[in-house]
């Protein structure tokens, strides 16, 4: 499930695949603004039928917490 989120981000942020890993920090990609933080957790729900509470996935700062937060 990892890489699948893993390649969602990459695909809704339109960068090179590879390009992000568990250890990416949001402030390190620069195509991840705000906007695209709430297109992200858009199409988890969409595409992978992941919920993420919005006011929660406010508060992450990298992918790793993102997939704490998913992985419960």
């Amino acid at each position: 499930m990892e890489g699948k989120i893993i390649a969602l981000i990459e695909d809704v942020l339109g960068i090179e695949k590879g390009s992000i890993n568990r250890n990416t920090r949001i402030e390190d990609v620069e195509e991840w603004d705000s906007l695209m933080h709430v297109m992200i957790i858009g199409e988890l729900e969409n595409r992978l039928s992941i919920s993420v509470p919005l006011e929660e996935a406010a508060e992450v700062e990298s992918v790793d917490e993102l997939m704490k937060l998913i992985e419960g």
